[in-house]
């Protein structure tokens, strides 16, 4: 089994084609037939279908990928052995856009000074993506705020609790049960569907047979609390990601008796043989970060 037939095999499966695959690696499409069948008769089985045209993994194929991810790891670190402690390289970052805008600004900031040799790639994503991304070999680090979860194959740091707030204009109503009268109009104005804080929101009010909401679904958080502010409706954000807005005057955390299962920040590493030192570096300063924040 040769590495390079395992790098082709990885590469299509990050680009989508064989053809995207052929322009990253500078190889001729034939090339990449010729890489994926040797693969194919040495493992025994195939590993790409087409449907309606479409790349698809066979079963197969989707087997193959954490174990690729490995060797092809394992292959790096003895490429590099001599110089294994040295933090530098490509470290991919998988976080929602909730930590980003408000925790990640002076940690990448600040592990970019550190360690100037290493190139950060972050990526925002739902939570659910994020993980999936992970354990497919996308991304080195992934950042979520969910319920309580153990994963295998992970490293697993839980970094704090995250408060979850209903948030409106200033000018609305002050409780939370004057949007639950049947005569109002107000949306309820989130973000995608697989947002953590969303899901749990609409879980609570379909468990406590609460009317649901008209809902507006905007693509980023700093539009929800601009919308928000116009006086539109109400939104259920993560604290951090609107404490400035509160402080200032320009958003009002409603009264409400609700009981919200709680949500707390997650920071997940690929368990492999050796661990990436950026990786290990990054997860450094991100559990310093937080444990400065909750002191």
């Amino acid at each position: 089994m040769e590495i390079r037939h395992l790098i082709t095999f990885q590469t299509i499966v990050e680009q989508g084609s064989y053809t995207g695959a052929a322009a990253k690696l500078g190889y001729t499409q034939s090339t990449i037939t010729t890489h994926v069948q040797a693969l194919e008769q040495e493992i025994g089985g195939a590993l790409f279908t087409y449907e309606k045209r479409s790349l698809r993994l066979t079963a197969l194929g989707r087997e193959l990928i954490p174990l690729a991810e490995d060797l092809l790891s394992t292959h790096e670190q003895i490429k590099n052995m001599q110089n294994v402690h040295e933090v530098k390289g490509v470290l991919k970052v998988a976080a929602p856009e909730s930590l980003t805008i408000s925790r990640l600004g002076p940690i990448i900031r600040e592990f970019s000074l550190k360690y100037p040799h290493v190139k950060i790639i972050l990526s925002n994503g739902t939570c659910g993506q994020n993980q999936v991304d992970l354990l497919s070999g996308r991304v080195d680090v992934a950042l979520m705020v969910y319920p309580e979860i153990n994963i295998e194959k992970c490293i697993h740091y839980t970094l704090t609790e995250e408060e979850i707030v209903l948030v409106g204009s200033m000018d609305g109503p002050d409780h939370f049960d004057d949007y639950k009268q049947e005569n109002n109009s107000h949306f309820f104005i989130t973000n995608e569907e697989g947002c953590s804080y969303r899901t749990m929101f609409e879980t609570y009010l379909v468990k406590s047979d609460i009317r649901s909401f008209q809902t507006m679904e905007l693509w980023s958080i700093e539009a929800i609390k601009q919308t928000v502010m116009s006086g539109l409706g109400f939104s259920v954000l993560p604290y951090i990601t609107v404490k400035e807005e509160v402080e200032a005057g320009r958003l009002k955390i409603l009264h409400h008796a609700e009981t919200f299962d709680p949500l707390y920040s997650h920071m997940l590493i690929k368990k492999k043989k050796w661990q990436m030192p950026a990786a290990e570096a990054f997860a450094e300063l991100v559990l310093h970060s937080i444990r400065e924040a909750v002191c």
